[in-house]
């Protein structure tokens, strides 16, 4: 079963990008887009009218976005039983010292910034493709 991808991504242009390159590496990962923390949040949770996304999956966090920012969405999984064992991967414009560790201390599994995985998201495809063909993720 393929690994469901949650992507938590404000920028449109990103978002796109991103699919962009899945399907550039021939990867056919079901992607679930949530613009905030709160929709992200529905969508693990299969609130709001929003059924829950499937297992396996992983989720790819931006952190600066509206009403809650990925360190708010990161304190909100890691204190709820069910979401806190989550596999996040952070990929932001913050190269920020502050933010990596703010970041790591709430558990993630790596740290990304946008402009080192490249315009075109290809690094961060090869990266995750490889992880999961790897890692054994809970069911």
């Amino acid at each position: 079963m393929p690994v469901h991808i949650l992507l938590v991504e404000d920028d449109e242009v990103d978002v796109e990008a991103i699919r962009r390159a899945f399907r550039k590496h021939g990867l056919d990962n079901p992607i679930t887009v949530a613009r905030d923390g709160h929709e992200a949040l529905a969508a693990l949770r299969g609130t709001d009218g929003v059924a829950p996304i499937s297992s396996p999956y992983m989720i790819l966090l931006d952190l600066n976005m509206p009403r809650m920012n990925g360190h708010e969405f990161l304190d909100e999984i890691r204190a709820d039983d069910k979401l806190r064992d989550s596999i996040v991967f952070v990929l932001t414009t913050s190269d920020s010292e502050a933010d990596k560790r703010a970041a790591y201390s709430r558990l993630i599994s790596g740290y990304l910034v946008k402009h080192r995985v490249g315009e075109e998201f290809s690094s961060l495809v090869s990266l995750l493709s490889s992880y999961w063909k790897i890692v054994e993720f809970p069911e």
